[in-house]
């Protein structure tokens, strides 16, 4: 089994790569593990606060429960994967019934932060992007699934930029694979699914 791990900052494109490298695969191959999946519950504060929340602060993610859950599905087990409502900023009471699969993607802006998943990665990718380009698909990301008004989503952004330059840029230097402009990027994300298919063939597995 290897486990992928994809970073990037929000609204670099990480989405798109997945869905690209995913076409490459089996359904049954690859097993999909979201970060965002593991804000925390927020349901015990008050609406004004739950507005307040910085999103992009390692703070604000359980890694314990996502350490957890990957570690599960490494040793062969299934869970329960949460999901997370951005609109009221609470889990639902759903929850996603994940099984093992040959190989295990997980993505998340913060997801390199952490020691323990960095440990988990057979393979570390960082999706790079142009500011201006993320912005672009923040707005676009935050207006139509969120909910949220565009001048909050540009009132909200110098928090963003800040917490882009503190947390996640720095994890850069644990990748082994960058991919420059997103999911534009298709020779960098043909190099990922070679080195993918390499590793199981490996493996024995493909």
């Amino acid at each position: 089994m290897l486990v992928i791990g994809i970073a990037g900052g929000s609204g670099s494109g990480k989405t798109t790569v997945v869905r690209k490298i995913l076409k490459s695969f089996q359904a049954n191959e690859v097993a999909i593990v979201h970060m965002d999946s593991y804000y925390k519950d927020s349901s015990h504060l008050s609406l004004d606060d739950r507005a307040k929340i910085n999103f992009d602060h390692p703070d604000s993610i359980e890694f314990d429960l996502l350490y957890k859950d990957l570690l599960a599905l490494k040793n062969g087990h299934a869970i329960e994967q949460p999901i997370y409502d951005f609109i009221s900023s609470t889990r639902k009471k759903e929850t996603v019934h994940t099984e093992p699969k040959h190989v295990i993607i997980v993505e998340g802006i913060l997801l390199f932060t952490d020691p323990r998943l960095r440990d988990l990665c057979n393979i570390k990718a960082f999706v790079d992007a142009e500011p201006d380009e993320r912005v672009i698909r923040i707005i676009k990301r935050d207006t139509e699934e969120r909910g949220r008004a565009v001048q909050d989503v540009l009132d909200r952004y110098e928090i963003v930029k800040s917490m882009h330059i503190q947390f996640i840029e720095p994890t850069k230097r644990f990748a082994d694979i960058i991919i420059p402009q997103g999911g534009e990027n298709q020779v960098a994300i043909d190099m990922m699914v070679a080195t993918i298919k390499l590793k199981l063939q490996q493996e024995g597995i493909h």
